[in-house]
């Protein structure tokens, strides 16, 4: 009896099989820990053709909103509300089901038609405009975000969420003209804040090894990197320095850096442990310009510093930061130059050179190598004389 039911259940789990198959495409994205699935049904498949249009799209969401399309957004919804992904991290599961759906590389304009479909239905407002040549896919956002393109209609900002493939293009020369589809509920503007960083597959880690020197004693640590979080964040764009600064480790990688860190600085008073952090920040890792090293100006977050083979003085400034905040959560302020970024910290006595800023004075902690060999409260010289401001300024609550 017992062998009849296992028979029974492994023939009921075949024509099951068989019948989630012959309604559509199974679609798995193995990107963060726990992999996404979802059964993608055959009325989703919509014709987009290579020579897209406005019409050819209005045609596509009529289809597609007719189809049996909301299983993909609750399962994507939920999978976003389980893992906490903030919106960013959300639309990179987003493009991952659409290539699954949609190939970018054989049709474009159907594969970003699904991006589009697919955030809109989960609340959030975003549009597809055309150029002569070019589907242009724009998003609502109320933050202060460089380096992309942005349009405004009814005192709304939107920016380009797809500029990134199509290098050197400037749309000014080709204005794009919108697609107006209207959604019910397509209200929700984009965020481009990480607070939380999700855990990846683990079969995609890596361990970088580094090192530096401080008062005559070499220090050595391997760092537990993911090669998926730097893939995240490959197109992100330039965002506040407040939101910059505050994105977070891994936690794979604070658990392989923070607590080696605190043992290491263990019986150093506050301002040596600073010190400390300064000089692994400043010569731990290699430096190079951005424009050098990626032709344009790009911040990376602090993983990103861990794992790149250069970086500059903004990915140090948001490294040090980070450190900083996470072993002594101390009041901090960004000091943007014409070519430079800094950082000073308030200690219970200040040190050196004051920057007083809005009644509070800071010490200078440079994190990125200079001419000088520069201590707590030392300033480089070219800077003495320089004008800057304050970008970001750090206050801790409860103080």
């Amino acid at each position: 009896m017992r062998a009849l039911s296992c028979f029974l259940f492994t023939l009921c789990f075949a024509v099951c099989f068989t019948a989630v198959k012959g309604q559509g495409q199974q679609v798995r994205v193995d990107f963060y820990k726990d992999p996404f699935t979802v059964v993608v049904d055959r009325s989703v498949m919509v014709d987009i053709p290579q020579r897209f249009s406005s019409e050819s799209f209005k045609k596509g969401y009529a289809a597609v909103n007719a189809a049996k399309s909301q299983p993909i957004i609750d399962s994507l919804l939920a999978y976003k509300q389980e893992h906490q992904l903030n919106d960013w991290l959300y639309y990179q599961l987003v493009r991952r089901v659409a290539q699954q759906i949609s190939p970018k590389e054989e049709n474009y304009g159907r594969y970003t038609f699904y991006k589009w479909f697919m955030l809109n239905k989960s609340g959030y407002d975003a549009r597809l405009a055309l150029t002569s040549n070019k589907v242009i896919f724009y998003v609502y956002n109320t933050e202060d975000i460089s380096d992309i393109p942005y349009f405004m209609i009814n005192g709304k900002q939107y920016v380009c969420l797809n500029i990134h493939d199509y290098a050197n293009a400037n749309l000014n020369d080709d204005p794009p003209v919108p697609v107006n589809i209207a959604i019910a509920g397509a209200t929700g503007a984009f965020s481009y804040r990480v607070t939380m960083m999700p855990d990846f597959m683990p079969e995609h880690d890596i361990e970088k090894q580094v090192s530096f020197e401080y008062d005559h004693k070499k220090y050595y640590f391997k760092v537990k990197l993911n090669t998926d979080q730097q893939k995240a964040f490959n197109n992100y764009p330039g965002v506040s320095f407040e939101t910059y600064f505050n994105i977070p480790l891994s936690k794979e990688t604070y658990g392989s850096l923070i607590p080696l860190l605190k043992k290491n600085m263990k019986g150093m008073n506050e301002q040596k442990g600073v010190d400390y952090l300064m000089r692994f920040t400043r010569y731990a890792f290699l430096y190079e310009n951005d424009n050098d090293n990626y032709g344009k100006e790009k911040r990376l977050s602090p993983g990103e510093t861990l794992a790149a083979n250069y970086s500059d003085c903004d990915d140090r400034a948001a490294l040090f930061f980070y450190l900083v905040k996470e072993i002594y959560n101390l009041p901090m302020i960004a000091l943007l130059y014409p070519t430079h970024i800094t950082m000073a910290v308030e200690f219970s006595h200040p040190v050196g050179y004051p920057i007083v800023y809005k009644g509070k004075t800071y010490s200078i902690c440079e994190p990125t190598p200079q001419v000088e060999n520069l201590g707590i409260g030392q300033m480089s010289a070219k800077l003495k004389s320089t004008p800057y401001h304050v970008v970001y300024a750090y206050e801790p609550s409860g103080r």
